[in-house]
This record gives structure tokens, sequence and C-alpha cells, in this order.
């Protein structure tokens, strides 16, 4: 069946097809749910919350653009609705340094990476992600999170420090896991 006539048939709530538009999008959306959320397990809270959404909201899909970048926003819009306006989001300390290069060895494991950034605060880890991998602007995430431009600069700054530790220890230690 064709992507158009799946879409279709779910915004006919056609159990079958949402079934087959869960199985097609749920790995890549969790992905990013995993990207976003403090826990798996919250990730897994957020993709299941996030395909009810979507199921209720598909008919607002005009066909016009792309699907995967519909449904990818509608998943991050929910996931990141549960951290707009929450204080842990806000710093005092404004005073943005500069951002420090992290030179990351061709041979370290993605695995390892996203690892790493998992475990960032989730102030820090928002940021970081909203920036590297959505190419969101710093004016988008203080819009998208209700803080301010200069707390997203200061987050993302703060995220690099953490990471560039992270890794420099860990290649001095050997700890680093690299890939094959």
């Amino acid at each position: 069946m064709s992507q158009e006539e799946l879409i279709k048939r779910c915004i006919k709530n056609d159990i079958k097809a949402q079934e087959q538009l869960y199985r097609d999008y749920s790995p890549k959306l969790f992905s990013l749910c995993l990207k976003y959320s403090p826990s798996y397990v919250e990730a897994q809270d957020n993709l299941q919350d996030g395909f009810l959404l979507i199921f209720e909201k598909i008919k607002q899909f005009e066909f016009k653009g792309s699907f995967d970048g519909w449904i990818k926003r509608v998943m991050l819009n929910l996931v990141l609705q549960q951290y707009r306006g929450k204080s842990f989001l806000s710093i005092v300390d404004e005073n943005i340094p500069d951002e420090p290069e992290v030179e990351i060895e061709d041979d370290v494991s993605m695995e390892f990476l996203m690892k790493i950034i998992q475990e960032l605060p989730d102030r820090y880890r928002l940021v970081f992600n909203l920036t590297v991998f959505e190419n969101y602007s710093h004016q988008e995430i203080a819009n998208e999170l209700g803080i301010s431009v200069g707390t997203s600069k200061s987050n993302l700054s703060r995220a690099k420090v953490i990471l560039k530790e992270k890794i420099e220890h860990n290649v001095g230690n050997s700890k680093i896991p690299f890939s094959k």
C-alpha cells in the first residue's frame, strides 16, 4: 500500500493501517524520543503518547510537504511540550563562555557518543540535540522551550564542555569504545 493510501486509511481510523504506520515509523520515532527523554522508560511512554496524538491529528496532514517531516515534528513537539517553562531549563548565569571545540576521533563509536549525550542533564541535552540534530537556532530553541536565547547559548556551551571532558577522560584512560 502506498504512503498516501496508508495515511488516508489512518484518517478513517482503520486499525490495520494504524498498526502498519506504527510498525513503519516507530523505530525512527523511538530514536527521536530517546534523544529528548531523560530515560528509556519515559521515551517508550512518549512514543506511545506521540502515536496517539499522531492518529488524532493525522487528518490535519494535507499531503503538502513530507509526511516524514510532519510526523517527526508532531512527535518532537509532544516530547518538548513536557519541558516548556520548566525551571530546570533556566539558569542564573547567562555569561556565555567561548564554545569549546570538541574533536572527535574517527574511530569513536556512535553508540558511545549517544550514550554520553543521553547522560547530559536535561537542560543541556535538549539544547544540544535541538542544535546539533535538528539544526534549530537559539531563537527557535528559546521559543520552543520557553527560555531566553542567552540560556539556550549557555546550555549548549555547557553541554559541549561536559561532552569534551567525558571524551577526553575516556580517551586518556582508554575506556572509550571504538567502532570496528
